[in-house]
């Protein structure tokens, strides 16, 4: 099968079409499925991985990646194609999607507890985009801030892949949301279901006196600091530093030595009971992806450094199978 691999850390330019081993089921207890992957996404975790910070190389491979982890990717939905013994509701020919390792390929093996079945009123591309940054917003709001109907919650960078997923999520909650992103992006994140917008090319919120029960930092561009006058006397803040592990560990370490109980970071814990929740939302129309760009597999690299830019509207997509 095709798959863009990875042999060493680098620059996206390390990654490269190969033919590889196509994975199979073969043991009558595997809890696995085999799946066509008709699409998948890229997300700061690809990045993260692909170029090789300290902390992934102590567990991925020092100077280059293990072998069995040079095909990156960690969504998917596609066609189930083979189930072991052990798998119990899903069958071959049904559309799935959810949280893998190695989804940048034509096929990939997903454990069943990780999957859910495709939404009728969806399509790959949109249900692809779905599992790693809505899950991050879901169980950042709902698990770690523990999310109630009418706070004031503030969510940083609205516009990119966690952050348009978590102005949605909010809403959902029932909170009154302020989304804030740059100037190009206002209206249609408004139409997310934002109740107030800031611009942060011409505010800064932290400086407008106002208080929020939560701050969802999405992209890491803000600090705990910065932002912690601008909590109520039990507001959390939670910060997503995608692109900036150093930064955020660093913030952990010193909020750790001065007890402060505000500041929360997580990672997401794939599960098929959240990914059932996706499938629910998006039948209801509660839930919609935006989709700003989508490549091909042989254009990975291209889709890598887009990503890695920074500056994302909703999320990217790589389109495995066309149509």
């Amino acid at each position: 099968m095709k798959a863009a691999v990875y042999r060493s850390y680098g620059v996206p330019d390390v990654l490269k079409m190969e033919d590889v081993e196509q994975p199979s089921i073969q043991d009558s207890h595997d809890d696995r499925l085999l799946i066509k992957v008709h699409s998948a996404s890229v997300n700061p975790f690809d990045y993260l991985y692909r170029k090789g910070y300290l902390p992934i190389r102590l567990s991925e491979g020092f100077m280059k990646p293990k072998k069995e982890n040079q095909i990156l990717g960690i969504d998917v939905a596609g066609t189930v194609e083979a189930v072991g013994g052990n798998v119990n509701r899903f069958k071959v020919g049904d559309a799935v999607f959810g949280s893998c390792l190695g989804s940048h390929a034509e096929y990939v093996r997903v454990r069943e507890n990780r999957i859910s079945l495709m939404p009728t009123n969806s399509t790959f591309n949109e249900m692809a985009s779905i599992p790693c940054a809505a899950l991050t917003a879901l169980q950042a709001l709902r698990d770690v801030a523990q999310i109630k109907k009418g706070q004031k919650v503030l969510i940083y960078g609205a516009s990119g892949g966690i952050g348009h997923f978590a102005v949605q999520l909010a809403r959902y909650y029932e909170a009154e949301v302020t989304a804030v992103c740059s100037t190009s992006n206002l209206d249609w994140v408004k139409d997310l279901g934002a109740d107030h917008m800031i611009d942060y090319t011409r505010e800064d919120f932290t400086k407008n006196g106002k208080k929020y029960d939560l701050i969802l930092d999405a992209v890491g561009q803000r600090t705990y600091f910065s932002c912690k006058r601008s909590l109520t006397e039990n507001g959390v803040y939670i910060s997503e530093h995608p692109l900036k592990p150093r930064y955020q560990l660093t913030q952990w370490l010193f909020s750790m030595l001065i007890r402060d109980k505000k500041f929360k970071t997580h990672l997401a814990q794939p599960n098929d009971n959240d990914m059932d929740f996706f499938r629910q939302l998006i039948e209801q129309k509660k839930l919609k992806p935006v989709i700003e760009k989508t490549f091909s597999l042989d254009q990975i690299a291209s889709a890598h450094r887009h990503v890695q830019n920074g500056h994302t509207k909703g999320k990217v997509v790589i389109e495995v199978i066309k149509g």
